[in-house]
């Protein structure tokens, strides 16, 4: 499978990226800002099936033309998008500047929906889409005070999940969004200092994994939360 990973170089995307390069059939591209994890990556891969794209989802127009020729130059069809990049300022609601607020939405949201429209020449029959949001963006849920404007990025990421199964019927493509509960990342521990996930990244990239090769015989255009503890 060709296999693009986005926000791969720390947390739960790397660990994925690590997985996936475990079977030597698949070929993987992992995008992230951390150029010395990129290299770290491709590097110490057994099969040499891993290349890396550096890109920052906060200013991806700036970088769109170059991350588009990467990817199209490396694939000439995509098997699996994973879109897993985020951006959390833990403030409160009046006390988070403009910046902050288009930083986190840039990447939670306006990012990954760029992406999905760039490369949708790359995508066809059986081409799977996950994006990665959150418990705090899935509607009924336990809100926390500090992640509003995650939260709310979170959910319309999800809210894109729905809304592009539906436009992508007729081009075979499925869309699913997993809403991701307590994970013992860095994110979560500067979200929640002191607590402790029931789940650690590696446990939860496993899960993804299977998701990525399984879930779309099942399911389509799903928002499905994948929690044992919120937070």
């Amino acid at each position: 499978m060709n296999i693009l990973v986005i926000g791969g170089t720390r947390g739960i995307g790397k660990e994925i990226v690590i997985l996936m390069s475990e079977d030597k059939n698949n070929q993987i591209m992992v995008a992230g800002r951390n150029a010395d994890v990129l290299r770290e990556l491709v590097r110490s891969c057994r099969h040499g099936n891993i290349s890396s794209v550096q890109i920052d989802l906060s200013s991806f127009d700036e970088q769109a033309k170059s991350f588009r020729e990467e990817v199209f130059n490396r694939f000439s069809r995509l098997d699996v998008l994973i879109n897993s990049a985020g951006n959390l300022a833990v403030r409160d609601f009046v006390e988070t500047s403009n910046e902050e607020a288009r930083a986190m939405m840039e990447t939670n949201f306006f990012g990954p929906a760029s992406v999905i429209r760039l490369l949708f020449p790359l995508m066809g029959i059986g081409t799977h889409i996950i994006n990665i949001a959150s418990m705090g963006g899935f509607q009924g849920s336990s809100k926390y005070r500090g992640l509003s404007y995650y939260s709310a990025s979170k959910a319309a990421l999800a809210c894109l999940t729905e809304c592009l199964s539906e436009e992508f019927q007729d081009s075979g493509i499925i869309v699913n969004c997993l809403a991701l509960g307590s994970v013992q990342t860095e994110m979560f521990e500067s979200a929640f200092p002191g607590a402790t996930a029931p789940v650690n990244p590696r446990e939860m990239a496993e899960f993804i994994v299977n998701f990525a090769v399984n879930g779309k015989k099942y399911f389509n255009g799903k928002i499905l939360p994948v929690a044992v503890k919120n937070p």
